[in-house]
């Protein structure tokens, strides 16, 4: 453990000109007077540690010091590749991995190059959870990271509803869409990959036997793919909406955005530019009259439900209601 810390504490001072005992023993996580007898072990074992005096002093090395100890391993570079994803890496157990990577790269870099982590840090962040959404990280998925950088078979048991089903898997990849993790995985001796939803997992053990790789699987175009199956799939009802040009407009932010968009340039080229006041008609699909109640309600007067007869009967329902609420005689 104190080794770990020499090697970092030197790759600290190697990547800035100096540093306060305050701001290593932050770095580090210790108390300034271990950062002190670190800093003595360093410059006994030969390491041209140097300490300022004064208010303004700090520890630095002495003539241009470089240490070897630099090269990245496996785990330490794969991880370098996520460190623009801070919160997954956390939800994934390799914080701490990609921290000695980039310190290590740091330290590798010359000294007119040493502060572009910082400013790359400041140009681009990735926040990938929707708003107002915390969904926290899934128990096991340190685990599953684990297998799947390792290759390693699992043995997991998945919540499907009220029962549980227990699987070998072969786990390839891990996806963060929208706050929730995903599992692309394969159960041995079978071709085809399927996805599980890691927060359903309730067991996953690791075992020591690994599989191999497929070098055909691409895991973006994989999910790009499924993803786009999933969408379609649960769109099993369709209603007809006759749109405002606003509507238009407002149409693909409040339903699938791939659906509207494909209404919307059917209906273009059956109606043109549709009725005299700009209106157009389009026949939309959806995954439930619900879940359509809700989404269509965000397009407010822009648009008019003409079938079925149910949704618009609810709609109207609806506008019965707020007019009693918001009508004439009505004050806050």
């Amino acid at each position: 453990m104190r080794a770990a810390r020499l090697i970092k504490m030197v790759l600290l001072l190697q990547s800035r000109p100096s540093m306060t005992a305050a701001e290593l023993a932050r770095e580090l996580e210790v108390s300034e007077r271990t950062v002190t007898r670190d800093a003595q072990a360093l410059s006994e074992a030969g390491v041209p540690v140097y300490a300022d005096r004064g208010r303004v002093g700090g520890y630095r090395l002495v003539g241009g010091y470089r240490t070897r100890l630099t090269g990245l391993a496996r785990g330490e570079a794969e991880a370098l590749f996520l460190s623009g994803v801070p919160g997954a890496l956390r939800e994934m157990g390799l914080e701490d991995t990609a921290s000695a990577a980039r310190l290590k790269v740091s330290a590798a870099l010359l000294p007119s190059l040493r502060d572009a982590p910082r400013t790359a840090a400041q140009r681009f962040h990735l926040d990938a959870p929707n708003w107002f959404r915390e969904a926290p990280a899934p128990e096991l998925l340190p685990a599953v990271a684990d297998a799947v950088w390792d290759d390693r078979r699992v043995v997991a048991r998945y919540r499907r509803g009220a029962t549980e089903v227990e699987r070998e898997l072969e786990p390839y990849g891990l996806v963060l869409k929208a706050g929730v993790w995903y599992l692309c995985a394969r159960v041995p001796g079978h071709g085809a990959f399927r996805v599980y939803r890691v927060d359903r997992f309730a067991l996953v053990g690791a075992g020591t036997e690994r599989f191999e790789r497929d070098p055909e699987f691409d895991l973006p175009a994989f999910w790009e793919e499924r993803a786009e199956q999933f969408s379609r799939s649960i769109l099993r009802t369709e209603v007809v909406v006759r749109l405002s040009p606003e509507g238009r407009r407002a149409l693909p932010h409040a339903v699938d955005p791939v659906a509207a968009r494909e209404a919307l340039a059917e209906a273009a080229g059956a109606d043109g530019e549709g009725d005299g006041d700009g209106w157009v008609t389009v026949t939309l699909p959806v995954e439930s009259e619900e879940v359509a109640r809700t989404q269509l309600t965000a397009l407010g007067p822009e648009a008019e439900v003409l079938a079925p007869a149910s949704l618009r009967e609810w709609f109207a329902a609806q506008a019965v209601r707020l007019a009693l609420l918001y009508g004439p005689g009505r004050s806050a």
